[in-house]
C-alpha cells in the first residue's frame, strides 16, 4: 500500500510542476524564521517568492508519536508527510476543493506532530476513533482525515466523528485528485 501512494504522490507533484512550469504556480511570501529547502531563493519578508517541491533527505518519522501515544500510526498516512518537503497544496476532487498540508521542513515537521497529539488526544479524551488529519476543506468545520484503524480517508467535522467514507486509502484519495491554482 505504501508503494501505491509513494507512486500517486510522485504523479500528482508531477502533475502540480507541470502546472508550475506552465503557469507559475507556486510562490509564496517568504518567511526568514521558517527555512525550507522549496524556496527558489532568498527575500525580505513578505516578499513572494518561487518554490518548488523537494524529496526530504531526513529521517522524519512518527515513531515519537507513535511512542508517546502508544498506539501505530497509519503507514500511507506517515508516507504522506514523509515523501516531500513542501508548502500546502491546493487541490480539486470530484466533490470540491482541498487543500493539502505539508510539511516544509524538519522545523515544521516537528510542528505537525505537536498538532497531531493534540488531535489525537481530543479524540481519545471524547472517545471518539483515531483520525489523522492531511487536508482542509473550503469549509473550516471541516477536515479530511485518514481513518487510524481502517487506512479510509473521511471526511469529518472538527470534534466530531468522520460522516462519510470518500476513498478507501490515501492512496486512492490522491489518485483523484488534480492540482488547483491557489
Amino acid at each position: 500500500m505504501p508503494a501505491e501512494l509513494a507512486q500517486s504522490l510522485d504523479s500528482f507533484f508531477e502533475s502540480c510542476d507541470h502546472q508550475n512550469n506552465a503557469d507559475s504556480y507556486f510562490s509564496i511570501a517568504y518567511e526568514q524564521d521558517w527555512p525550507s529547502p522549496c524556496y527558489h531563493q532568498t527575500a525580505k519578508d513578505g516578499d513572494f517568492v518561487s518554490w518548488q517541491p523537494v524529496r526530504q533527505q531526513d529521517e522524519n518519522t512518527f515513531k515519537g508519536v507513535e511512542s508517546a501515544l502508544e498506539l501505530t500510526l497509519d503507514e500511507e498516512f506517515c508516507l504522506f508527510f514523509t515523501r516531500y518537503y513542501s508548502f500546502h497544496l491546493p487541490a480539486t476532487t470530484a466533490r470540491g476543493d482541498c487543500e493539502l498540508l505539508q510539511v516544509c521542513s524538519e522545523e515544521d515537521f516537528k510542528r505537525l506532530q505537536e498538532n497531531l497529539i493534540g488531535h489525537i488526544m481530543m479524540k481519545q479524551r471524547l472517545g471518539q476513533k483515531i483520525t489523522l488529519f492531511f487536508a482542509l476543506t473550503d469549509d473550516d468545520d471541516y477536515l479530511l482525515s485518514v481513518d487510524n484503524d481502517t487506512g479510509e480517508v473521511v471526511l469529518e467535522r472538527v470534534g466530531k466523528e468522520p460522516q462519510e467514507v470518500l476513498a478507501p486509502s490515501l492512496a486512492a484519495f490522491i489518485e483523484q485528485l488534480s492540482p488547483r491554482q491557489a
